[in-house]
């Protein structure tokens, strides 16, 4: 079995204000209606990209996606038609498929949420589950994908659970305080060659920061356990450099996710979930570049 460890520094998010924008994003939904497949809110204005699709809306079994062709709607007229003499060099790949099946609607208690998508052969069934909803306790995640056309080789599913109650004691207690017996967040993965197991556990900062360790513990099954043995043996600095730039990397987009969220509170908080969830996102402009210099004229 191979461990890699990698501790980093990130900034706090403050728990009052997570708790308060989970309790409006599930108010606004609980207090949506459904017209003609379109989710209103309370203001009458539509969610942007969710429809229903099957079933009744907040009720266990409701399936919401988009409507098949959709999207290419007012974009102008049919595509010229290709000469028969000229058949495409590579036959088009099917188009995913994707639908969120709700499971349970119990904004006291639990919400549990399922998707299913398939895409060039991959079937992909991720599953959602909150409890508490309004003041999260818990976050469960769920994943299970596999190629029908392939094997065994094709085939794997992962846990994870996030013990948000756990997460902010762990932050409560002086610096210290020994580390948690057990890592509020914990993930599993699952292939044919081999297992992995994820942890993550915070500490407070003096600073105001969180000190948050990252471990990964990876082993061989079954009879492949003395071949992945030595495969990790001969790659463990690549593997340990990859784990340690992927923790980096999820820190900086940690960082442009909190720099981007409004520091507001009550209605006006509420107001601003309301415009998240009604407009489109913005496209991202991309950076012209760079022009090279005219040449000297001699």
């Amino acid at each position: 079995m191979a461990r890699f460890e990698h501790t980093v520094t990130v900034a706090a998010l403050d728990r009052g204000w997570f708790e308060e924008t989970a309790g409006h994003v599930v108010d606004l939904f609980e207090a949506s209606r459904e017209q003609d497949g379109a989710i209103l809110l309370p203001d009458g204005r539509p969610v942007h990209g969710l429809r229903l699709l099957k079933g009744r809306h907040l009720q266990p079994g409701a399936e919401y996606g988009e409507i098949p062709g959709e999207k290419d709607e007012g974009r102008g007229g049919p595509e010229p038609a290709v000469e028969a003499a000229a058949p495409p060099e590579k036959a088009p790949s099917e188009p995913a498929v994707e639908a969120a099946v709700l499971r349970e609607w119990r904004p006291s208690r639990v919400i549990a949420v399922e998707s299913h998508a398939v895409d060039e052969g991959m079937s992909m069934r991720v599953g959602v589950r909150l409890r508490e909803p309004r003041a999260p306790k818990s976050l469960e995640l769920s994943l299970d994908g596999h190629n029908p056309e392939g094997g065994s080789l094709y085939r794997f599913s992962g846990r994870a659970k996030a013990d948000l109650h756990a997460w902010w004691a762990a932050l409560e207690q002086p610096l210290t305080a020994p580390p948690p017996a057990r890592a509020p967040v914990v993930g599993k993965a699952v292939h044919r060659l081999g297992k992995a197991r994820l942890t993550v556990t915070p500490r407070a900062a003096g600073d105001g920061s969180w000190r948050v360790s990252v471990v990964l513990s990876v082993r061989g099954r079954w009879l492949l356990r003395p071949v992945a043995a030595v495969g990790l043996f001969f790659a463990r600095k690549p593997v340990e450099r990859g784990f340690r730039e992927a923790v980096d990397s999820s820190v900086a987009e940690w960082a442009e996710m909190l720099a981007e969220l409004p520091r507001l509170r009550g209605e006006a908080l509420r107001a601003e979930i309301a415009d998240a969830l009604t407009e489109p996102p913005q496209p991202v402009a991309e950076e012209p570049e760079p022009s090279e210099p005219a040449p000297k004229s001699l």
